[in-house]
């Protein structure tokens, strides 16, 4: 299956790309996206578990299992007022 990957601010930066299309396995866990997601870059390892994970525009959480076609957006920790 497929799904579209988003990334923002300092996770755009260290992958070089604002989205991407990853295909993964029946049944993945948004979890089991960000570790392909670091496999792929090794940049956002690091900074990933730090972050916040959104399916279809919803905040998700690591156990939500994805289905082919979801936007997966991941969003780093933000500060400010």
């Amino acid at each position: 299956m497929q799904v579209t990957v988003l990334l923002f601010a300092s996770y755009q930066d260290a992958a070089g790309t604002d989205n991407l299309r990853l295909d993964l396995p029946e049944g993945v866990t948004a979890a089991g996206c960000a570790e392909t997601l670091a496999a792929t870059f090794p940049a956002l390892a690091a900074r990933l578990p730090a972050g916040r994970v959104a399916v279809n525009a919803e905040f998700a959480d690591d156990r939500t299992i994805l289905r082919d076609g979801d936007e997966v957006a991941f969003l780093p920790p933000m500060s400010g007022g």
